[in-house]
């Protein structure tokens, strides 16, 4: 699966906004310095974001974007979505085959469409995030 730059810059500001300890906003200029995307196409996805219900808006000096929910309750298909529209299998167009074929077809399809959606569900950004580093210990 293949996921386009937008999805992609979606995926890695939401991934940097959970990392964020701090509750404060993080300003869309922040988020693209430190993830090296380009500002005003980042602020176009995370409007977005925002219309989903993935994040929230703060304006002002302070203002900037948050998680409307903890990473735990976001998932990649939730971002995904948000972006690219709903995932589904009603764009075949499969001119030339039989009925049965095609009928054949879209249900197999259909079948891998549901299946991706359910486990693009199950996994949440508090999965994608980095295990903390443990700090070796040396003996003295």
């Amino acid at each position: 699966m293949k996921l386009s730059r937008t999805v992609a810059y979606a995926v890695r500001a939401t991934l940097q906004l959970a990392k964020t300890s701090s509750e404060a906003p993080v300003p869309c200029s922040r988020l693209a310095s430190e993830g090296q995307m380009p500002e005003r196409f980042l602020l176009q996805i995370l409007r977005n974001l925002v219309n989903h219900g993935i994040l929230r808006s703060t304006r002002g000096v302070d203002g900037g974007y948050t998680l409307t929910r903890p990473p735990a309750e976001i998932s990649l298909l939730e971002v995904i979505e948000a972006i690219e529209g709903p995932m589904s299998a009603d764009d075949l167009s499969a001119d030339g085959l039989d009925d049965l074929t095609q009928t054949k077809l879209q249900s197999a399809l259909v079948e891998i469409t549901e299946t991706s959606r359910d486990q693009l569900e199950a996994i949440k950004f508090s999965q994608l995030l980095e295990p903390p580093q443990e700090i070796e210990q040396r003996p003295l």
